[in-house]
């Protein structure tokens, strides 16, 4: 696995634009192995403007590898305090020529899921473009509410697009670990974009299937409400889907919005609300 960035108790970045007009975030990523596996297929790469996990697929070959060159791409980008969607996509697009080269003669093919959301501008006003392919997840907890901001590209939430399962069916759908998207398998990468105010007080998770596998959301909640600071609870996150079984790797990374000004003109970018 490739870890990239860590953790930061507080950086203030200026708004372009917009005298004396700033945004102050702190973060903290945290992964593990789990108690299953003999390698950690993750990777992140935790340094602003850019969050991100990367998921190898399970029981393909080189998943650490291809995990490793997504989050490497993406974190050749990082050099501006803002980052447009496209550049991200550009970095996508590179990482699947990596991963390309990566799986050579293999006949299963390799690849992994990326999430993650980075610091953008919407005309003066500053956003986190949240994006996925794949099933690891972002959320963003606001106003003490966990709402699951990315769309899982899985089997199982297709059947729950379509009406056939309940979310809570979905979880433990024997089909559950299929996927529909990912970065690699030879095929052009298609990300799904969010625009998400960055408001005071709003605190996003990017996580892996390992821990929305073994905590419920009602139990992220509960860590994501319980006013530790980023570092605590990432780690605690990461306890918890331990304590659940700890089937799978699993990492986290907390994005907390300490302060920003007001957003001049909100446009209707609010993600779905969890379905039960």
């Amino acid at each position: 696995m490739t870890e990239i960035g860590g953790s930061n108790a507080s950086l203030t970045i200026p708004i372009p634009g917009r005298p004396d007009a700033t945004v102050t975030i702190a973060w903290a990523a945290a992964t593990d192995t789990g108690k299953r596996r003999s390698a950690n297929e993750d990777s992140f790469v935790a340094k602003s403007p850019l969050f991100a996990v990367a998921d190898g697929m399970g029981g393909h070959a080189a998943g650490d590898l291809a995990s490793a060159a997504v989050v490497e791409r993406l974190a050749e980008v990082v050099g501006s305090d803002f980052l447009a969607p496209r550049t991200i996509e550009r970095a996508l697009e590179r990482a699947t020529a990596d991963i390309t080269e990566i799986a050579g003669d293999s006949e299963l093919g390799v690849g992994t899921t990326v999430t993650g959301a980075a610091l953008t501008l919407q005309e003066t006003d500053a956003y986190f473009a949240v994006f996925n392919i794949g099933d690891s997840r972002v959320y963003a907890f606001e106003a003490n509410e966990l709402v699951q901001v990315t769309v899982d590209h899985s089997v199982v939430q297709e059947l729950v697009e379509s009406g056939a399962l309940t979310r809570d069916e979905a979880e433990h759908h024997p089909d559950s670990n299929i996927i529909t998207r990912a970065v690699g398998f030879n095929a052009k990468p298609y990300a799904d974009f969010w625009m998400l105010p960055a408001r005071t007080g709003l605190r996003l998770l990017m996580c892996s299937d390992g821990l929305t596998k073994e905590v419920t959301d009602d139990r992220i909640r509960l860590h994501m409400a319980a006013g530790l600071n980023p570092v605590e609870t990432a780690g605690a996150l990461i306890d918890a889907a331990l304590a659940a079984g700890g089937r799978d790797n699993v990492t986290a990374i907390i994005v907390d919005v300490l302060d920003a000004p007001e957003i001049a003109d909100i446009e209707d970018t609010a993600p779905r609300p969890n379905r039960h």
